[in-house]
């Protein structure tokens, strides 16, 4: 049985975006192994993480807090894009417009889900559990 966040448009678009970063990562210069591959394919993995840990059965603003976060994140790979271009580390035009294409669609995503949550009158948090105490 798949998580809920398996199920999720966005996360699955989330995976394609980070399979992207981590291939570009690939073509930059030693040089930057410990500095932009670092900090790029952090960034993008934490995109797809936030929105699986978003998704845990939290409520709406939770799950919405989470997203913000995978937002974020996805702006820090699209800032380390521009750095990757300016530095021309990457010279592959077509490349970098794809992957900023891709970039774009995610956000849209984002932020479509958290509009959803903000708007929607139904919760979707678990049940409070209660729980004995020695207490009377």
């Amino acid at each position: 049985m798949p998580f809920k966040f398996e199920q999720l448009d966005v996360w699955q678009l989330s995976l394609d975006y980070s399979d992207q970063i981590y291939e570009v990562a690939e073509k930059l210069p030693e040089s930057e192994r410990f500095n932009l591959k670092s900090q790029i394919t952090r960034a993008a993995t934490s995109i797809s993480l936030n929105i699986a840990e978003g998704s845990t059965g939290q409520s709406d603003p939770e799950q919405n807090r989470f997203l913000g976060m995978a937002v974020r994140s996805l702006i820090e790979t699209v800032a380390c894009q521009r750095l990757i271009s300016r530095r021309k580390y990457i010279t592959d035009k077509t490349l970098m417009e794809q992957l900023d294409l891709k970039a774009q669609e995610l956000a849209k995503r984002l932020h479509a889900f958290r509009k959803s949550l903000v708007n929607s009158k139904k919760s979707i948090s678990e049940e409070q559990a209660f729980y004995e105490t020695d207490e009377h």
